[in-house]
């Protein structure tokens, strides 16, 4: 993480870094990973497996795979744990049916094309139990080397510490893809999922809900990453630059309290005629999750509206900076190339002090060339 702003409001904000966006700015083009030789040669024969046409939480299984994948490359991961991400569940696992490979007659076809080690990768991380991985790295239950070991068929499986440390960060990517507030309840308490009726729980079950941010994944994910910190793990694949490069943890209330701020404004449960509770209220989400772009960029917004150019130049630089660190959303009520726009567009406006007086002005507003 950069050295925080010292805004007159004092929230922790982020500087934007200009080598990190620099490369999160071609993944907004879908054509990126067709300049990637070992992805590009991939991809093809994952979506000839109809990828595009399976539905997958918040979008398809296509979209998920590929949204997984631009995190890993924006977390400059090597090939075979890029590879790990585009086909992370080719070959089913507990939390999915779908299998597109059968790991019983095609694992050599699939290895043909990404070659064994990214295979074996993608094998162990489809048939070993994810949950029960999940649960002993939350619990600190790593081998001194970095090694977890699972129990696997009712035998012990030792899982090295190169593989712990990959799924650890994928883990970590496949989670901030796909999860959303429906997953809140029917995954409620992962990776200790309660068994409950659907249908006494039928509001619950209706997809996608109302699209609210997680309120509880992101610390998660912080602990998760902070498992990375441990010796036997250091410097076996890069540390991703998310919760300033895996050393800060999210208490699990700050999550739950920053979400719960930020959707009561998105929600319009704020006074809607004058811009200061709506303000104060999503001051107090960064103060409390600093970690996500969306409640900064939100911010900017109104900082705008209120004339305060400077307040929302930091606070959309900081929005920014926290998209270029995840290459996916966090509220995925749109996805993370509009969300980028909107802020690029908040970015420029607060530059040039021109934001429009006007509401119907805002259906006009573009980006202009830098």
């Amino acid at each position: 993480m950069n050295a925080p702003l010292p805004p007159a409001h004092g929230l922790p904000l982020q500087r934007l870094d200009a080598d990190q966006w620099q490369r999160a700015k071609p993944l907004l083009d879908d054509s990126w990973i067709e300049q990637e030789p070992r992805l590009a040669a991939a991809l093809p024969v994952v979506l000839a497996r109809d990828v595009g046409l399976d539905w997958h939480k918040a979008g398809t299984f296509r979209h998920h795979l590929l949204g997984v994948t631009r995190t890993l490359q924006l977390w400059q991961q090597p090939e075979d744990v890029k590879l790990l991400g585009l086909l992370h569940s080719v070959y089913g696992n507990a939390f999915v049916d779908l299998v597109k490979f059968d790991a019983n007659s095609e694992r050599s076809k699939l290895a043909a094309v990404v070659g064994e080690k990214a295979e074996q990768l993608v094998f162990e991380f489809c048939t070993l139990s994810r949950a029960q991985f999940v649960q002993k790295v939350l619990a600190g239950q790593i081998e001194a080397d970095g090694a977890v070991v699972l129990d696997h068929k009712g035998a012990p499986r030792r899982v090295e510490p190169y593989t712990v440390a990959a799924f650890i960060i994928v883990s970590m990517a496949d989670t901030m893809e796909q999860w959303f507030s429906w997953q809140d309840d029917i995954f409620s308490s992962f990776p200790n999922v309660p068994q409950r009726s659907q249908k006494a729980h039928w509001m619950a079950s209706l997809w996608p809900g109302p699209m609210r941010p997680s309120g509880r994944m992101l610390s998660q994910i912080a602990s998760l990453g902070l498992a990375l910190q441990h010796p036997g793990l250091k410097g076996l694949l890069p540390v991703p630059p998310v919760f300033a490069r895996c050393t800060q943890g999210l208490a699990p209330a700050a999550d739950a309290a920053a979400a719960s701020l930020y959707w009561s404004v998105i929600q319009q449960d704020q006074p809607l005629t004058d811009l200061d509770v709506a303000t104060g209220v999503l001051e107090q989400a960064v103060q409390l999750n600093p970690w996500v772009g969306e409640p900064q960029m939100v911010l900017a917004q109104l900082y705008l509206s209120a004339g305060r150019n400077a307040d929302a130049q930091a606070a959309a630089d900081s929005a920014l900076q926290a998209f270029s660190e995840w290459g996916n959303a966090w509220d995925k009520r749109v996805q993370w190339d509009a969300w980028v726009a909107w802020t690029r567009i908040l970015q420029q406006h607060a530059q040039n002090g021109n934001w429009p007086e006007r509401l119907d002005k805002l259906n006009n507003v573009a980006l202009k060339p830098e």
